[in-house]
């Protein structure tokens, strides 16, 4: 027969203290009214203390019943306090979409502008979360994400591609709590839908040829449109640096785009030839709030404020094919070395070695490109 220390009435009139009732298990009084359980294991070689309830809510005999279940957890070859937690987490499952929202907000502040739109979340909105939303994320398995992505697979192929990728770094979120998730589901359910019969569409370019006769009707147009799309030619920025671009980035002839608005996630600044800083002008006189390109309402000009422009020409051609265009005339055009073209771009052309001792950003050889690209822009000669 066990022997016990302690009785409802002892632990009633002790004063404040630590007191121990036998088999590692202890009273702990805070004051002479209040006070909770604790038991003292060796866990894997490791002393651990266990909390058990507070007293006296949890009597002598139910804290008693419970230090003998948390032994009996470690004779089974188990941590108690770690099987504890997790059938916290079964008592509250997390849900498929419950882990989407987490795994976001984990990963919000490296997502720039994406985290903003909501761009991460928008193909798990769309097609994971409405029928696979509910199910809580530990029996998530490669025959439901197969069930749910299997339509889609070869018909919009990048969106599939991502929310996959995303449902990837979901699991390993929910893992990461401490839930016991299926790591390999994604993979498992790539081999199951099979290869992607995907072709890449690049987007359609305008021939450098005829830009010039572009350019110049867009300088008789009026509207935010135009504006932002004849910056675009001259600078052969990214639609949405170009959208998102504010009047403090601009400094005289050098606009110095911020690390959150590039691909790269590096800032990037552009050498604005003399065109480029007439309509900087132009659009600073007209702008309604802060960001260069803004709509009636101050906001920045939407994703079609440039491509309905050329929509409404009945151009195959698209805004952002404008950079193509621009990095064929150069290829075709000049003797421009790789990494000036490059650079012109914002691409990344320099190893991580190379960037430590490669100080320059190319800037002034950039500016003298830039200037033979105006040249042929504004030129009547095509």
């Amino acid at each position: 027969m066990l022997y016990h220390s302690l009785n409802q009435l002892k632990a009633k009139n002790l004063d404040p203290g630590k007191y121990a009732d036998g088999q590692g298990l202890w009273l702990v009084k805070r004051t002479k009214h209040a006070g909770r359980w604790m038991l003292r294991l060796a866990v894997f070689g490791r002393r651990r203390e266990m909390g058990l309830g507070r007293w006296p809510d949890v009597s002598i005999a139910e804290a008693r019943e419970r230090a003998a279940e948390a032994r009996k957890t470690l004779r089974d070859g188990l941590d108690p306090i770690v099987e504890r937690e997790k059938e916290k987490f079964g008592a509250n499952r997390l849900t498929v979409a419950q882990a989407i929202e987490g795994c976001f907000e984990a990963r919000k502040a490296e997502l720039k502008q994406d985290g903003d739109a909501g761009r991460w979340m928008s193909p798990l909105n769309v097609h994971i979360v409405p029928k696979l939303g509910r199910l809580p994320i530990e029996q998530l398995d490669q025959h439901a994400l197969k069930r749910v992505l299997e339509p889609i697979w070869h018909k919009k192929t990048e969106a599939a591609a991502k929310a996959l990728n995303r449902m990837n770094l979901t699991l390993k979120h929910a893992a990461a709590l401490g839930l016991d998730v299926d790591l390999q589901a994604t993979m498992k359910a790539r081999a199951l839908l099979g290869k992607q019969r995907h072709q890449v569409k690049h987007i359609p370019s305008m021939p450098y040829t005829d830009v010039s006769a572009f350019y110049r009707s867009l300088v008789d147009m009026d509207g935010v449109g135009p504006l932002a799309l004849r910056l675009l030619i001259l600078t052969a920025a990214r639609t949405s640096e170009i959208r998102l671009a504010t009047i403090d980035e601009i400094d005289g002839d050098v606009w110095t785009i911020p690390a959150e608005h590039t691909k790269s996630g590096k800032e990037h600044r552009v050498p604005l030839v003399p065109e480029a800083v007439r309509v900087i002008r132009i659009a600073r006189a007209r702008s309604s709030g802060d960001h260069l390109f803004a709509s009636a309402r101050g906001k920045p000009l939407s994703d079609m404020g440039m491509a309905a422009v050329m929509k409404r020409r009945d151009l195959t051609a698209r805004p952002h094919g404008f950079r193509a265009t621009f990095r064929t005339w150069v290829e075709e055009q000049t003797d421009t070395p790789f990494e000036v073209k490059e650079s012109a771009l914002g691409h990344a052309v320099d190893s991580d070695v190379v960037r430590a001792y490669q100080r320059s950003d190319r800037f002034e050889r950039r500016r003298t490109l830039m200037q033979a690209w105006e040249r042929f822009v504004l030129s009547k000669a095509h």
